[in-house]
């Protein structure tokens, strides 16, 4: 059996599907319950359904073997594991973005609220930036309108939230989309298996 593990909600589904095509069914997790585990012993799986920011953690403790996690979870908290496939699905970007006109003045330390410490942190680095990094956990949005922050990194998917707020992207930093990922020791165990599976899900990547 392969233990998989995915993210709970719409990305979940989608990549299901994926999994369906790619031969490795399980009809039980379409079911309207409240199981969070399914098994197709046929196919040789067995899936369940977690947070999306915790499908890293159970694959790299060994839980699951492989999982389907957003390579800002990849960036930002690096577990032990081995990233296999980029699925081309779940496609955003992390980006800087700032309140419209916003002009950044290099004298000064730049106040940056993020829930993406690592990364900004990373990614200013590298540009030789001084920040102040204001970490928070949600409606990351409100800090810079709140004089909190002077930008803000974050996930970027339409840019209707930004727009709404009267910000707007004023750099791209990486872009982001779903990998497939693997249990170092697990892959050492079940190397035939994870390969046919990655060769497969493979074949289900639509490419750009």
């Amino acid at each position: 059996m392969i233990n998989i593990a995915l993210p709970k909600g719409r990305l979940g589904e989608k990549v299901y599907a994926m999994f369906e095509k790619a031969g490795f069914p399980c009809p039980a997790l379409l079911e309207n319950s409240r199981k969070l585990i399914f098994d197709n012993a046929e196919a040789g799986v067995r899936y369940f359904w977690v947070k999306p920011s915790d499908v890293a953690i159970y694959v790299e403790r060994g839980a699951a073997d492989v999982g389907v996690c957003g390579k800002d979870i990849l960036l930002e908290y690096r577990p032990e594991v081995y990233e296999l496939l980029d699925l081309n699905v779940g496609k955003c970007r992390m980006a800087v973005a700032a309140p419209e006109g916003f002009r950044d003045n290099p004298n000064r330390t730049l106040r940056v609220a993020t829930k993406f410490s690592r990364i900004a942190r990373d990614y200013y680095a590298s540009r030789g930036r001084d920040i102040d990094i204001i970490h928070l956990n949600g409606s990351i949005e409100i800090a810079p309108i709140l004089g909190l922050s002077d930008v803000i990194v974050d996930i970027v998917e339409t840019g209707t939230t930004l727009r709404e707020n009267h910000l707007e992207v004023i750099e791209t930093i990486v872009p982001i989309s779903a990998r497939l990922i693997a249990n170092k020791s697990g892959f050492k165990f079940k190397t035939e298996q994870i390969e046919r599976l990655v060769k497969e899900m493979g074949k289900e990547v639509e490419q750009p």
